[in-house]
């Protein structure tokens, strides 16, 4: 007896299902699982996990803090780039910091929770922290010597045109001094928290200052990677960390750059992405050549 199409197609949609379901959802997913036990992958299957000792102590893949219990760089490590993750190099909250170059007016407030410092801010204060750090000029365009940005709101009798009826710089509160005394002969306020000065009609402007056009501090030591948990520091970053490290260490400095150069990774393929150097392999390196003192 003639089966009714609509049985024939139910049966035939089923038998499809069940191919697909032993094909897809059983043979493919084990022969990815066996693949990645073979010789050469298992390890980055497993998530390229790094051992000392018998002890997991990170990923080749992901980034980590070489830090204190307060926050404090410790100085006899190479330290990583900064990270927007979490509470940073968090793979269960890979994000940035969705700041961009606009970004230039901190928000002041005498509430910590709602106060917020651009991404200006960020850079210059880690610039500075970095040059202090490594005895390097940590001085960046458009940044003050106390190390936020370098703006001012400038408000006009016109509005956008007129002479100059006042100005303040938004990114600094008392006790600061101004980064600069006065503008266009008018003498520079220091901001309030709470206030909107956009809002009131300040015109905003970044001053550049005298820092020099090419910062002794590379951008990936004041910025954050677009995933939050990059484990690359470039070669540039490493070689302003050599004198420290191999100081703390009672290390010879080119012993200590032969080491950077040791862990550093070229481009991809030869001609995609930038040179690397891996920090916590770095630092691994570091303490088996140079323990600590």
């Amino acid at each position: 007896m003639r089966l009714p199409t609509w049985l024939t197609q139910h049966l035939a949609a089923l038998r499809a299902l069940l191919v697909f379901t032993v094909v897809l959802g059983l043979a493919y997913p084990l022969a990815l699982v066996i693949a990645g036990q073979l010789p050469g992958l298992s390890g980055k299957a497993d998530g390229s996990l790094i051992t000392e000792g018998g002890t997991t102590v990170g990923s080749s893949l992901i980034g980590q803090s070489f830090t204190d219990a307060d926050g404090n760089p410790v100085p006899r490590y190479f330290q990583s780039r900064p990270s927007a993750a979490g509470d940073g190099y968090d793979p269960t909250s890979t994000s940035a910091s969705n700041l961009g170059p606009e970004s230039v007016v901190d928000t002041l407030s005498t509430d910590p929770e709602a106060a917020s410092e651009s991404l200006l801010t960020q850079v210059c204060a880690r610039s500075k922290a970095v040059g202090e750090l490594d005895g390097v000029d940590g001085r960046r365009p458009y940044c003050t010597t106390d190390g936020v940005g370098a703006v001012l709101a400038v408000f006009r009798a016109d509005g956008l045109t007129g002479t100059v009826t006042r100005v303040v710089s938004v990114n600094q509160a008392a006790p600061a001094t101004p980064f600069v005394s006065s503008w266009q002969g008018v003498p520079v306020e220091l901001a309030r928290p709470g206030e909107d000065y956009v809002a009131a009609g300040g015109l905003i402007v970044p001053v550049r200052g005298d820092a020099p056009a090419e910062p002794a501090v590379p951008s990936d030591a004041v910025t954050a990677s677009g995933s939050g948990l990059d484990p690359h520091i470039s070669p540039a970053y490493a070689r302003i960390q050599v004198a420290r490290v191999a100081r703390e260490r009672g290390a010879d400095p080119a012993a200590v750059r032969a080491l950077v150069e040791k862990h550093t990774t070229g481009r991809s393929l030869g001609f995609m992405g930038e040179p690397g150097v891996n920090v916590l392999e770095l630092n691994l390196a570091l303490d088996e050549r140079f323990p600590a003192r």
